[in-house]
């Protein structure tokens, strides 16, 4: 059934009216009429009286969407991450787990500094703990992973391409550069030929996945060690330890870029 099809008004009991989802969520009824203006949330059916109704489903997403909007994402980026035809809810939501447990470490950090202004006086000051930059970070890794960004859309338009034979073969080639990076590991991840190789590896991703920036390589770093899927492929192309290697020669090669 499409979303906002014209239903009888003797619903499925358990979907639920506009004013009771409002009233189990907290959110208000003008507010779920907005998310279906803007088409982030449409309601599973309208009755034949007109009432806006929604299934388990309809509640998943919304939820989904409460969540990001904890985590200050905007509406437009919420929606792009959860129209994306690679969405995988089980993932996003231990990404929403990470991002909420850097919340939670940035309001403690806040917390304290705010009783040690307490203790000695108003005239304490330290602006650098007002800083989000992991947590922004993080942030980008998801809407360049999820996200209706222009590498996303380089990404969708060479995914063509690699739905052929061609898929399995970039595959491997991809494989066999993090095998590489594993008989260099006893190197220093700043050393010439590590370097050089993560400059190789920069070109690849762009060659045949969507435009590699010195931001989104860093980000892959991350994802390459906090993703158990990332984390266990290229260790197993290169050996225990590769991913991390990989991580640090690319932090290394990103801030020789930045300076």
């Amino acid at each position: 059934m499409a979303a906002s099809a014209v239903r009888p008004d003797s619903m499925d009991s358990k979907s639920m009216s506009v004013h009771e989802v409002a009233k189990l969520t907290g959110i208000t009824a003008r507010t779920l009429h907005y998310y279906d203006e803007i088409g982030i949330l449409k309601p599973t059916a309208v009755t034949k009286a007109g009432y806006r109704m929604y299934d388990e489903p309809a509640l998943r997403r919304l939820q989904s969407i409460l969540l990001f909007r904890e985590l200050e994402f905007p509406l437009k980026e919420i929606k792009a991450i959860l129209d994306s035809p690679n969405f995988d809810a089980s993932e996003a939501i231990s990404q929403q787990i990470k991002l909420l447990e850097l919340k939670v470490q940035h309001l403690g950090r806040l917390i304290t500094f705010a009783r040690n202004v307490q203790k000695k006086g108003v005239t304490t000051m330290n602006f650098e703990v007002f800083g989000k930059s992991e947590m922004d970070k993080y942030k980008e890794e998801i809407k360049a992973k999820w996200g209706d960004t222009k590498a996303y859309q380089e990404y969708a338009q060479k995914d063509v391409a690699r739905n052929g034979d061609r898929y399995s073969q970039i595959a491997d080639e991809l494989m066999a550069m993090f095998s590489q990076f594993g008989k260099l590991k006893h190197a220093a991840p700043a050393a010439e030929e590590v370097q050089t190789k993560i400059a190789a590896l920069q070109t690849f991703i762009t060659d045949h996945y969507y435009e590699c920036t010195n931001q989104i390589l860093r980000g892959l770093g991350e994802l390459y060690v906090s993703d158990e899927r990332f984390k266990c492929n290229i260790d197993k192309a290169g050996g225990d330890g590769t991913a991390a290697f990989v991580n640090q020669a690319i932090l290394a090669y990103c801030n020789k870029k930045q300076a």
